[in-house]
């Protein structure tokens, strides 16, 4: 099987500083959009604009029952995502309101402006568990807009004032601006951080995810986390066969050497959207080898794009994901990383918040 005659019929140049190459429709609309030469092109086209919108949070916190992910509850503080990276698993759920998971998931953003008022009526609604919350299960809490908007900020200030459990993954190393909230948490166990590292190869980063941190400020963070006392790991994630694989024991090092304390991986995943999104960025910047990636990527996946099954998505079957395993499993044990997941978290110094203008119980 070869690569999507849309992919292939591609021979652009690649559009420099955003990690899709297209703004095919979603599933969902009622009409397809397919882009052709009408004879007016002109030489230059403006630079995409980011359009940020307000949107309005009737609830802030995600439930997650997939056994293949250590969490129960998330917090996306943005829906769209500016790092831009082209393989991410986020940009189907643009679809569901009528944007492309293309460029109008990296240049038509949302965020949710209530949402540290929303999480604090959650937290102190009566029936309500603690368990730890994660930040950045979907878009990065850390991207861009972040510095201007702050709404990661809020809601770590939230959790921080009820002694919240909360873990955070990134790519983004605006995360040290925060380290004062992440130290606090870090003293009473209520926090680790896990900071994203797909290659250590400046240009392969800037092709593929073309707005995040460099490596090398990734690394830094790290290092700064770890400093600080803030429980870190790395996630090598996605794993590409052909593409960033080769990198896997490397990125490890570096890692561990910054003084990450425990590591995970992800094979790359290409659910639907992501299929065409991908191998078109692929045929436009590593021509030569998109069809070797593909052919590794569906000998992982039983012979199919995706493999949308519990137990086995993440990791991949046959012979090749076996091998990724087992480098894994042994490099981790060489840097003495711990391959079972972040540190445990405590839920026993939860404090239900007080609602504004409410009586403080005097705790005689």
């Amino acid at each position: 099987m070869g690569l999507s005659s849309y992919a292939m019929e591609q021979t652009k140049d690649p559009l420099h500083g955003r990690g899709a190459q297209s703004n095919a429709g979603g599933r969902y609309e009622r009409y397809a959009r397919e882009a052709f030469d009408d004879g007016w092109s002109v030489d230059e086209l403006r630079p995409l604009e980011t359009i940020v919108t307000r949107e309005a949070a009737k609830t802030i916190i995600s439930r997650n029952q997939s056994p293949d992910i250590s969490f129960d509850q998330s917090i996306n503080p943005y829906r769209g995502c500016e790092h831009g990276c082209v393989y991410c698993y986020a940009r189907p759920n643009h679809a569901y309101v009528g944007l492309s998971p293309g460029l109008d998931f990296e240049t038509r953003l949302f965020y949710k402006a209530d949402a540290a008022q929303v999480l604090e009526a959650q937290l102190a609604s009566p029936g309500y568990v603690c368990k730890p919350i994660m930040l950045g299960a979907n878009t990065d809490p850390y991207q861009p807009v972040e510095r201007r908007l702050r709404v990661t900020r809020s809601i770590l200030e939230v959790l921080a004032r009820t002694r919240h459990p909360v873990t955070v993954v990134t790519k983004g190393a605006l995360v040290l601006r925060d380290l004062d909230l992440l130290t606090e948490l870090a003293q009473q166990g209520l926090t680790s951080v896990a900071v994203s590292i797909t290659t250590l190869d400046d240009d392969l980063k800037r092709a593929m995810e073309p707005r995040a941190a460099s490596p090398q400020a990734r690394l830094r963070t790290l290092a700064s986390l770890s400093a600080a006392g803030v429980p870190c790991g790395v996630l090598v994630a996605p794993v590409i066969p052909a593409l960033n694989d080769h990198q896997l024991e490397e990125i490890l090092e570096a890692a561990a050497g910054a003084g990450a304390r425990w590591a995970g991986y992800v094979v790359l995943r290409l659910p639907y959207e992501i299929r065409d999104l991908f191998t078109e960025w692929l045929t436009r910047h590593y021509r030569d080898r998109a069809q070797h990636v593909m052919s590794l990527i569906r000998a992982m996946r039983g012979g199919r794009d995706n493999d949308p099954r519990f137990g086995t998505r993440m990791s991949g079957t046959g012979p090749y994901a076996l091998l990724l395993r087992n480098r894994f499993r042994l490099a981790c044990q060489r840097l003495n990383l711990r391959s079972s997941g972040r540190d445990a978290l405590t839920t026993a110094l939860f404090r239900v918040p007080v609602p504004r203008g409410a009586q403080l119980q005097l705790g005689l």
